[in-house]
Order: C-alpha cells, then structure tokens, then sequence
C-alpha cells in the first residue's frame, strides 16, 4: 500500500477524531498501547485539578465534597459499556495481580470439595504465580494444559479456570462463551484476565455469561503508567463470593470502625483499602476517551490496522521475519507479533528510528495497534522502517545489542 492510499483510508476512519483526545509526540510512531497507552489530552488537567484544587484548597473534606469516596465504583461504571457488563458489577481497585488474588481465592472457597485450578501453559506470568501461589497455601493443584487443549481438560474435579482472554505473546483469544460453558457444566468458576481486550476488542460478559473478571487500567484503556486494575463479578454471584482481603473499605459501615468485619453489599465489599485519588483522576480521564466510540467501530479498525501490518511487513520483509500470531484476523486481538532471533536488537533499532514497540523473550517483537490514535499511514511507515532496518541490518550495532531492564 501507498502512503497516499493509507492517507486516504484514515480520512474515512470513523474513529479519526479521537485522536485529538491524546497527546502523542511529533516524530513517533507509537505502537505499544497494548503496553501503556498515550498520555489523554485530558489527563493533565485532570491531576492537576485533583492535586491542587481538592486536595490543595478542600484537603480531607474533598472525600464527600468531590465524592472520592464513591470514585471506585464511579469510575468502574464508565467501563460497563466497554466489558458488555452491568455497573453494579464493576469496580476499580488494586493492581491486576491482587485483583486476580481476590477473585481466585473467593472462587475457590465457593468451590469446596474441587481441587484443581485449571490455566494454560504459557498465560502471563504474573497471573501463573497468584494461581501457583493460592494452589500452594490452599493445598490444590495447579493444572497448566496447552491453550487449545482447555475446553477438553474441564472435569469434575475443576473449581475454577482461570486464563487471559487475549494471549499476551500471540494475540490469539479464547472462546470465552465456550469455556464459560464448559465450566458451568462442570460446576465450576472462570476467571478471565482481560488486559489486553477491554478497549481493543469488542466484549460482552454478559452474553458470554462470565462469572469473574480483573483487568489493567494502563494498557488500551489509557489510565497511565501502574493505573488501578478493575474487577467484575457477576450479579449472581455477589451474594455468594467473598473477598479473602477484608479491609475497611469493603466494610458494610467504614466509619463505624467495628471490631467485626460486616461485608459491604454487592460488589464493594470487594474494596480493601484506601483507594489512590490521583491515580483514580488519571484513569477517569483514560476512560472518558472512549466517549461516543461504537466497540463494533473499535474492533473493526483494530483488525483492519493489524491486518495492514501484517500484509506490509510479509511483502517487505517476510523472509526475514515469522509471524507469531494467528493469520486469521477474526482469531487475534489488537497486537501483532513477529518473530526474529535477533527480535530485541530490531526492536531497539525501530524505537531509535522512531517507531515504538516492545520485546517479549524469547525473539518476539510485538506491535500494538490501539484503534483510538493509531492511523493506517503510521501502520504502512512502521513497514517500511522495518524493512529498512532489516535490509541494512541496522539492528547488528552494540548499543542495539545491550538489554535493558525493561524490554
């Protein structure tokens, strides 16, 4: 493809003007939303607001004059539309991996008598170690079987299946309807990871019939760097579930300060601790990018860019790249991998030329196509750079060469 044909295809996007809602340096290419998304136009403001007029001028009245106190679930029911899922069953607390603590363990307690945690080999690491770790202190068995090899590892003796929607290495997303269903008719409970699909691909956990869920705040749904993570859990199981970390803000009555635990109704009685006002301004403000977005409008560029990508580098570059996700677009997220066994040097040769992706051991080069700012020309230059690099072996330099302590 052109660059006026990729010019002329983001002049049709219908997604165009939101890139206006982010700050995006001039020069740059910028591919890795799947790993921290652009800085909201926004955002800024927003903190500063928060910081120097509430905090500043109104200091602790600020938890019932600017309602902080009601941010966690204020917040969380911005994503409602984003998740397909009730209001009532979001909240924004914590980090993804104590999200994941929480959800893991109340499942398994409403499962007793079942003694297998069942994942895939190769899901996120963070989210391998929480389930290890539970299946450790609680006496059960972690059971890690090959993605496609899931749905058949379901039995009786499953209490809970826990997994990432969208592989981080590959893109490639799991049935989730398929599974929920597998699982229910086993008696037991999921627990989706959903990091890197809400805000890139369309989700509906209600017509998947989900029953738990955590998710990150930092990668596509722009809430900035280590933003608070989300949970969902279903209507039905509210009553049911208990969170393993009571803490005061889960409390039925906070500022009675009782001696004994009451649980909060619903799904604040998942909260813990003190939320992070600042860090909740900055995710506000991620959220309200999605403003007006259609999802339907969202996943089709998303396939649509990554698809480009794909196409581009292959006509370029394709002996000397493999592609590391699934060819089916219908079958990836909103990330693309290649791999290249010299895939970190590469990646660093693209970033000092301007086009920012990320690296994942052992050879993959992942490019994140975020829908809201990416444009279909950016996509056909990041080929084009690439291929030069390539070409040139530009990547075969010492200062390329060198690793980082973030990849």
């Amino acid at each position: 493809m052109t660059l006026d044909e990729a010019t002329k295809l983001d002049a049709a996007d219908p997604l165009a003007s939101a890139r206006a809602r982010f700050e995006l340096p001039d020069g740059v290419i910028y591919l890795d939303g799947n790993s921290l998304g652009a800085l909201p136009a926004a955002a800024a403001e927003a903190l500063a607001t928060t910081a120097e007029r509430q905090w500043g001028e109104d200091l602790i009245a600020s938890w019932n004059k600017h309602g902080w106190i009601d941010w966690p679930t204020r917040i969380a029911a911005k994503l409602a539309p984003i998740v397909g899922a009730k209001p009532s069953e979001l909240l924004i607390a914590d980090s993804t991996s104590v999200c994941l603590f929480k959800l893991l363990a109340a499942a398994l307690r409403a499962r007793p008598g079942k003694r297998t945690v069942l994942t895939q080999r190769r899901n996120f690491p963070t989210d391998r170690y929480v389930a290890q770790g539970l299946a450790e202190m609680l006496g059960l068995t972690l059971t890690a079987v090959p993605a496609e090899d899931v749905l058949a590892a379901i039995d009786g003796d499953t209490a809970v299946v826990t997994l990432t929607h969208v592989d981080y290495r590959s893109a490639a997303i799991h049935d989730m309807r398929a599974i929920n269903d597998a699982a229910h008719a086993a008696g037991a409970l999921t627990v989706w990871d959903l990091s890197h699909s809400a805000g890139a691909i369309e989700l509906d956990l209600t017509g998947a019939r989900s029953d738990l869920a955590v998710g990150c705040g930092y990668k596509y749904l722009n809430g900035g760097p280590g933003a608070p993570a989300f949970l969902y859990v279903a209507q039905a199981l509210q009553g049911e579930l208990r969170s393993p970390l009571q803490g005061w803000m889960g409390h039925a009555q906070p500022f009675a300060f009782d001696d004994d635990y009451r649980a909060a109704p619903g799904i604040r009685s998942f909260l813990t601790g003190t939320p992070s006002i600042l860090a909740l301004a900055a995710l506000d403000a991620g959220l309200d990018t999605f403003d007006g977005i259609a999802l339907r409008d969202l996943e089709a560029k998303s396939r649509a860019l990554s698809q480009l990508f794909v196409d581009e580098v292959e006509a370029r570059c394709g002996r000397e790249v493999t592609l590391a996700s699934p060819r089916d677009p219908a079958k990836r997220a909103s990330h693309v991998v290649f791999a290249h066994e010299q895939g970190y040097a590469v990646m660093q040769a693209l970033i000092d030329r301007g086009v920012i992706g990320d690296f994942r051991a052992p050879d993959l080069m992942r490019f994140g196509f975020t829908p809201l700012y990416t444009r279909f020309e950016a996509v056909v230059r990041a080929a084009e750079i690439l291929g030069d690099i390539l070409t040139a072996r530009a990547w075969d330099d010492p200062r390329f060469l060198e690793r980082k302590k973030v990849t």
